[in-house]
């Protein structure tokens, strides 16, 4: 179910603020748009990026700063919709970073659950991905 107008708005601004304090790096205002939650599930990129609860989101983030000089998240395309005070979202993004003097613009996507809590949209599971590259239109890749 498609989001009213005033829950889009709200969970849009949770969104940029996630973008805006990935971006500078700030770990504490990161945290503080999720929930507490010891079962808050957060993936990542890579086949080892499964965060579970907070302080493994906290590692997360430091390892992800630590491996770049620069590193930051564009939305575009976002779909935002909502039951009571569940919110779920579909977004494309862009990674950019810069690791190593290289800078690079990499493709992805991101979803993510939002509960309402008091008067603040908090996260309670999210994913990020990178579109796999070279399949060329085909569901899977192939295996030759």
């Amino acid at each position: 179910m498609k989001a009213d107008t005033q829950t889009e708005a709200a969970v849009k601004a949770v969104l940029n603020k996630m973008a805006e304090s990935y971006a500078k790096r700030d770990v504490e205002a990161l945290l503080a748009l999720m929930t507490p939650d010891p079962d808050h599930v957060m993936f990542g990129t890579q086949a080892d990026e499964k965060r579970i609860g907070r302080a493994a989101i906290r590692a997360q983030a430091v390892r992800d700063w630590s491996q770049t000089e620069a590193a930051s998240m564009g939305l575009g395309w976002t779909s935002i919709s909502a039951a009571g005070n569940i919110a779920w979202v579909a977004a494309d993004m862009t990674f950019k970073v810069k690791a190593g003097g290289q800078e690079m613009a990499l493709p992805g996507r991101m979803t993510a659950v939002l509960e309402k809590r008091g008067d603040k949209w908090l996260f309670v599971q999210s994913h990020f991905s990178l579109p796999a590259a070279g399949q060329g239109g085909e569901s899977f890749p192939s295996g030759g």
